[in-house]
């Protein structure tokens, strides 16, 4: 029987359920991915909504290889982050956990609002709109300039992060838009420090270095308004 989770999950793309077998050599377990994300929730959210005005990330609906890609990053000590280390080891996350728990929360689709329900007629489902509450998440309205901060956006990063902002699952982009503007901010100052890198290939990338921050706020400004 399938789990009241599953059941308000989107489905994971069939495009990376095809691609997934052949490439890794075994089928995605959801299972498996469910089981793991319950580690995950502690931090993260039962829906992996993220929490603590984005002390913790949202990581659901985030293209599942750049999940993979940053909990590699985390095992190979590249992403300095004391929280993660003891959670993802060989031993901890083995590369099958690493790849489960990334399509599961790939699949996650959290609602921006509660659609119109009638709590008077006799089908209705106090549970289950209970549930369907829990799965909310809007990010609360940035400080800024919202149109100039869309201008911004579509020439800055829209070509890598999507046109609104929701990332790409072929390209492996995160979404910024549905993300805390706190975590945004915090993720700025590492890569401009070098805490964190942007491309393993590069790791002296000066990405944001000359990006002002007023330019900034004017793009999360934006981007906090792509969910209402």
């Amino acid at each position: 029987m399938h789990s009241i989770k599953r059941i308000f999950m989107w489905r994971v793309p069939l495009l990376l359920l095809l691609l997934w077998q052949p490439i890794h050599g075994r089928e995605y377990d959801p299972d498996n991915g469910e089981e793991i994300n319950e580690v995950c929730a502690g931090c993260h959210g039962e829906y992996g909504q993220g929490g603590n005005e984005g002390e913790y990330p949202r990581l659901a609906a985030q293209p599942a290889e750049f999940m993979v890609k940053q909990l590699h990053l985390f095992r190979d000590r590249k992403r300095p982050n004391m929280a993660m280390i003891e959670y993802v080891d060989d031993r901890q996350m083995p590369e099958d956990d690493i790849r489960d728990v990334s399509i599961y929360l790939a699949g996650i689709k959290l609602k921006t609002r509660l659609p119109p329900a009638d709590e008077t007629a006799p089908d209705f489902d106090a549970y289950a709109r209970l549930l369907e509450s829990k799965r909310l998440m809007q990010i609360p309205l940035a400080e800024g300039d919202v149109e100039r901060g869309r201008g911004l956006y579509g020439e800055e990063c829209a070509s890598c992060h999507g046109k609104q902002g929701w990332g790409s699952h072929k390209k492996d982009t995160p979404m910024l838009a549905g993300q805390y503007t706190q975590y945004l901010w915090r993720q700025v100052e590492k890569l401009r420090k070098r805490i964190r890198i942007h491309e393993e290939d590069e790791p002296e990338q000066e990405l944001l270095d000359e990006v002002k921050d007023s330019d900034l706020k004017d793009i999360f400004a934006y981007l906090s308004t792509v969910d209402d």
